[in-house]
């Protein structure tokens, strides 16, 4: 007879690659954020709780560690979301702070065993 779409899927590009082992961790996302797959976090020191990682923090959030894996609305409760903690991603395809880049924190993402790459564009 017919079929049903039931939903589609549209790749982002933000895995450039399996030459790294792309691996996931739950991580406590911090109330009051709304977050899109590819947001590059980082970890607030004294609540442990990870926010979009900005050069500019001083409480430990300017160092990144994850990549987020999934959207993520935690706008009224601090939310656990898949992140990746190792992989090779497409730099073009990570969302920053304000004023961060892909610069600003490939070299602590580096330390945590993710890796970037110019891939296309997205």
């Amino acid at each position: 007879m017919g079929y049903e779409v039931i939903g589609t899927m549209v790749p982002d590009n933000l895995i450039a690659g399996g030459d790294v082992p792309v691996l996931l961790k739950g991580v406590m996302i911090a109330k009051g954020n709304i977050l899109k797959r590819g947001s590059v976090l980082g970890v607030v020191t004294a609540s442990g709780k990870a926010v979009l990682a900005d050069k500019s923090a001083n409480d430990g959030s300017q160092v990144a560690k994850y990549i987020l894996a999934d959207d993520v609305d935690a706008r009224y409760a601090d939310v656990v979301a898949q992140c990746y903690v190792s992989g090779l991603f497409n730099r073009k395809a990570l969302i920053f702070a304000e004023n961060n880049t892909a610069d600003d924190h490939e070299d602590s993402l580096r330390q945590y065993g993710i890796f970037l790459k110019d891939n296309l564009a997205c």
